[in-house]
């Protein structure tokens, strides 16, 4: 008689993510001769995030979903950027390492240019801390004006979809280190979280109805805005599995995406001039 051990039925091996920076050249070269021509870039950030969570929270929520969505997509993951354009948390508080939105450009930029060379046709910035998304539109822009044919895209982990928006602004509009981000930490990075802070890091949202876009040190007394306090594992595993699930959904719709017209950015020959001179 078999065993109940024997009985059971053989587990499907977990998928792990592709790591760019795990892989040699010939292998990167023929991944992509094969076809597979998109990456995905975790954007984060360095910088205080309340007295409740580490600074390190947005490159590790960038990451740990960039990972995710590779191992569900086959996708490879960049090394992430562990810095970002966080100016607005201004000196108030230790911690904060940022970038202007002009190095921040430059860079991604500079990455572009190279992952284009090697024949990546598809980059998706996989962006997780709010004030980085204006610099990386910008390098958007400059990448597919450099190079024709290049698709890039900006996907903000907050904002991917409808049900995760609304679990990010429901304690408040100018969020940050909030209840979502406090639940993400609690399930999937705890070392980040001290917990015996939590449940008094609470503060408002003071920013309804300002006309300006004032930095956090002078719309927040601890550096948090929104209710940290009532953050759980639970939310936290929630809330990760719908980002993951709508990002790999946006990614697999992406990777089978063309442009709806062929025209080249650069026309390759002058268009016709038309003699418009009354001296004929």
């Amino acid at each position: 008689m078999a065993s109940s051990f024997q009985s059971r039925p053989a587990r499907t091996p977990k998928a792990t993510p592709l790591s760019w920076a795990s892989l040699t050249w010939p292998e990167i070269a023929d991944r992509i001769a094969a076809g597979c021509d998109a990456v995905l870039l975790p954007c984060g950030a360095t910088e205080q995030h309340g007295p409740h969570l580490g600074t390190g929270m947005d490159t590790a929520l960038a990451s740990d979903v960039c990972d995710a969505v590779s191992a569900a997509t086959g996708v490879p993951v960049l090394p992430a950027l562990a810095y970002g354009c966080s100016l607005g948390h201004s000196h108030r508080w230790p911690g904060t390492l940022a970038l202007s939105p002009q190095t921040l450009i430059a860079l991604v930029t500079d990455i572009g240019d190279w992952l284009f060379a090697a024949g990546i046709r598809r980059l998706f910035l996989v962006n997780s801390h709010v004030t980085n998304a204006a610099p990386l539109r910008c390098a958007l822009e400059v990448l597919r004006a450099k190079h024709d044919g290049f698709m890039v895209a900006v996907i903000n982990t907050a904002e991917v979809s409808p049900r995760v928006r609304a679990a990010f602004f429901a304690d408040a509009a100018d969020w940050h280190a909030n209840q979502a981000e406090t639940a993400l930490m609690l399930a999937h990075v705890p070392g980040l979280v001290r917990p015996h802070l939590v449940k008094t890091a609470d503060d408002p949202d003071r920013t309804a109805g300002l006309v300006f876009a004032h930095p956090v040190n002078a719309t927040s007394a601890n550096g948090v805005t929104g209710t940290p306090s009532k953050a759980t594992a639970t939310q936290g595993r929630r809330l990760f599995a719908w980002i993951v699930a709508d990002l790999t959904a946006l990614v697999r719709r992406a990777l089978r995406e063309t442009p709806p017209l062929s025209a080249p950015y650069r026309p390759t020959a002058p268009a016709p001039q038309t003699d418009l001179s009354l001296n004929k």
